[in-house]
């Protein structure tokens, strides 16, 4: 048995919430495998809708095992009220969710010092969502962090030192900040965590393999925020591609079977850096609308413009994507003409290479197309599909040399078409 690998190939906020939930039925265990509370998944079905940010996304799916991976990283007081809001709704999580003793927990002071650091670069802010992640990936990298497994070790003399420590490096900055309240709220959070199965989840999952039992790996944020492959500085603080699910769950490479790359129709991006499609007129505007393009963590408006070819086949190349996802087709239902970048004019010289720095002086190389002009949201076959939707899909699957296998016409669950 292999472990099936799912994961965003543009700047994250493709859909893959929604997609896991499709596809857990097909497997036993769910598990997160990267990432923190910085990365929202947002599910709807039943006239309900949920947003998930360190619960894997196949927690809905009654008798499956949901696992968070040693290669996420964990605030104790959001998990807590992420948990307690999905029992409000009628979920019941103790027995489903299994937590690795070797994911490292964001600490209170995570935060404050991811505060201070942001709001020290000025001008040059790189849009961090402000929830610790790159300080206690800082401390994961220099040995200094603390994982859920320490909760049973000496817990209070790790936390005090890290927190002295972290309290050193606050005092260089000009920021007030109240710790014993936060403090409070962090561990009762963690006495929460302490309730779930923690577990050593490498030897979990792999135990899973041999007895053939199913597992799918849910990537969060998107392969351009990768920390190597990414638009650097401006990414995210760990391995997003298909190599983090073997880091971030402890498989080895050959046990990686399908690699579902997710995409969306058109493209987006919260926060700084580099969008070489980024539209700024009433088109990116009405994508933004119609698309409902607000971070569901952060509520931050996504900047959006047409589906970049020369970056997707970048992710699918460092991925090694077998099958494709399409996602958010109904957004692009309303124009005439749909734009596909397939090119990059960098000083003249045209390219279908990613560069080492996708700034603002790329100039992007675009095909036209006719658009579909049709309520896609109301399609529940691919043999419903409009001629001219059936020419995109296929010019897609031409340029990228990998079948678009399953197309989202809308937000719900069951607006998911499978070719």
């Amino acid at each position: 048995m292999k472990v099936d690998v799912l994961l965003g190939l543009q700047w994250g906020d493709e859909g893959k919430g929604k997609i896991v939930d499709v596809l857990t039925p097909n497997y036993k265990v769910v598990a997160r495998f990267q990432g923190g509370p910085n990365a929202g998944h947002t599910l709807e079905f039943e006239n309900q809708k949920y947003v998930l940010r360190s619960i894997p996304s196949g927690i809905f799916q009654g008798g499956k095992i949901n696992l968070i991976g040693n290669g996420v990283v964990i605030d104790p007081a959001l998990f807590k009220a992420e948990v307690e809001s999905l029992e409000a709704s009628g979920h019941n999580l103790t027995d489903r969710l299994y937590i690795s003793k070797k994911a490292h927990l964001i600490l209170p002071t995570h935060r404050l010092l991811d505060e201070a650091y942001e709001s020290f670069k000025g001008d040059d802010k790189i849009g961090t969502t402000g929830k610790g992640i790159g300080p206690v990936y800082t401390d994961k990298i220099s040995r200094n962090g603390l994982r859920v497994g320490d909760v049973f070790h000496n817990f209070k003399q790790k936390y005090d030192a890290a927190v002295k420590k972290h309290k050193m490096l606050l005092s260089q900055y000009d920021l007030e900040y109240d710790l014993p309240s936060l403090e409070e709220e962090w561990f009762a959070g963690l006495e929460k965590l302490k309730t779930f199965n923690i577990i050593d989840s490498e030897q979990f999952v792999n135990d899973q393999l041999k007895q053939e039992r199913s597992v799918l790996a849910e990537g969060a944020q998107g392969s351009l925020l990768d920390v190597d492959f990414g638009t650097y500085p401006f990414v995210t603080s760990s391995n997003t591609v298909c190599a983090g699910a073997c880091t971030g769950l402890g498989i080895s490479p050959h046990n990686i079977g399908e690699v579902f790359g997710i995409f969306k129709a058109y493209c987006t991006r919260v926060g700084s850096g580099p969008f070489p499609t980024e539209d700024f007129s009433e088109v990116g505007d009405e994508m933004r609308d119609r698309g409902n393009e607000y971070g569901s963590v952060t509520g931050r408006p996504r900047r959006c413009g047409w589906v970049d070819l020369v970056a997707l086949k970048y992710t699918i190349m460092i991925n090694g994507v077998t099958q494709l996802i399409m996602m958010k087709s109904d957004v692009l239902d309303t124009f005439d003409t749909i734009k596909v970048c397939v090119a990059y004019d960098i000083n003249g010289e045209k390219t279908e290479h990613f560069p080492f720095e996708a700034n603002e002086d790329i100039q992007p190389d675009y095909i036209e197309l006719p658009g579909w002009k049709t309520d896609m949201t109301a399609v529940q076959s691919e043999d419903e599909f409009p001629e001219e939707f059936n020419a995109f899909l296929s010019f897609l699957e031409d340029e990228l040399e990998v079948p678009i296998k399953i197309v989202s016409v809308g937000p719900d669950r069951a607006q998911t078409i499978i070719r």
